[in-house]
């Protein structure tokens, strides 16, 4: 049980787009080399951690598996493994990032939960060993402890940061359907090999703040691949366009749609436009600053 006087952290676990993706090639161990600019929004789940004799985490997400099926469990045993501790916590999770969507929800969690925990434990861990432990849940979680805006490469895990200029405004569409990432790799032609050269671009486009720019260089190769077997991704596509976004692009795997905005007031319009009962719609601003903040602890 939780004591009387015992710690609690309460944080906020950002959600992630990606702007451009090119497959560059299959590696000899199977996974696919990349090239993707990430960047970190303004869509979050809560996450609320609490000293604890034993590991528990509750969800307000019933669909969402409370055992080592969930990445925030398995960051908590990852981290007692690597200090041979059998501290416990006990974890509340909001979740409002939606699920399996190419916005990198459950990344973020694991991140924010290591980074909790870090705290909450008194194990002053920098942030870089964290990463480096964090790898063994994913490619994309060392990330999470950057924040802001970054190239990455070989399976995702190479970080560069870039300067991340805030304020670009984005309207994300979710259809409300998830998708398996290893689902959709598993469909990219083998003999596949971009050259990072519309990545590049885009880097170019957002160092002049123009939105113009901007839209227009958006890429992701797996669109190639998904738009096919899940029409509802084109459909929200034409959709965003057509309400006056100026480019649009799927983010990671996807299903999310990302479409660029003149401003977070024209996000709002489109997002007002596009809500509908089959899709889900937020406007949101890109984060130059960590992608994990504490709300209170």
């Amino acid at each position: 049980m939780r004591g009387k006087g015992a710690r609690r952290l309460v944080l906020q676990a950002l959600a992630k787009v990606n702007l451009a993706l090119e497959v560059l090639g299959k590696r000899p161990d199977g996974y696919h080399e990349l090239v993707t600019l990430l960047q970190i929004v303004d869509l979050s789940d809560r996450l609320v951690l609490e000293e604890h004799d034993s590991l528990t985490l509750q969800t307000n997400d019933p669909g969402l598996p409370t055992d080592e099926g969930n990445l925030v469990v398995r960051s908590v045993r990852l981290l007692q493994d690597a200090t041979r501790s059998s501290r416990g916590v006990r974890i509340t999770l909001d979740k409002r990032i939606p699920v399996a969507a190419g916005l990198g929800g459950g990344s973020s969690d694991a991140a924010a939960t290591l980074w909790g925990l870090n705290r909450l434990w008194g194990l002053r861990w920098s942030a870089a060993r964290l990463a480096e432990l964090a790898i063994e849940l994913g490619m994309d979680v060392p990330f999470f402890f950057r924040g802001g805006r970054a190239l990455a490469t070989g399976r995702g895990e190479i970080l560069r940061p870039l300067p991340s200029t805030p304020g670009l405004a984005l309207v994300l569409v979710n259809p409300n359907f998830p998708l398996s990432t290893r689902e959709v790799y598993a469909r990219v032609p083998s003999d596949l090999a971009e050259d990072g050269s519309r990545t590049k671009a885009l880097v170019a486009a957002l160092a002049t703040g123009s939105v113009t720019r901007v839209a227009t260089n958006l890429y992701n190769s797996l669109e190639a691949v998904v738009d096919p077997a899940y029409p509802a991704i084109t459909r929200i596509k034409s959709a965003l366009l057509g309400a006056g976004a100026a480019g649009v692009v799927m983010s990671g795997s996807g299903p999310t749609v990302v479409g660029v905005a003149r401003s977070l007031d024209h996000a709002k319009q489109l997002r007002a436009r596009l809500t509908t009962g089959a899709w889900s719609c937020w406007a949101v601003r890109a984060v130059s600053g960590p992608a994990i903040r504490v709300v209170s602890g």
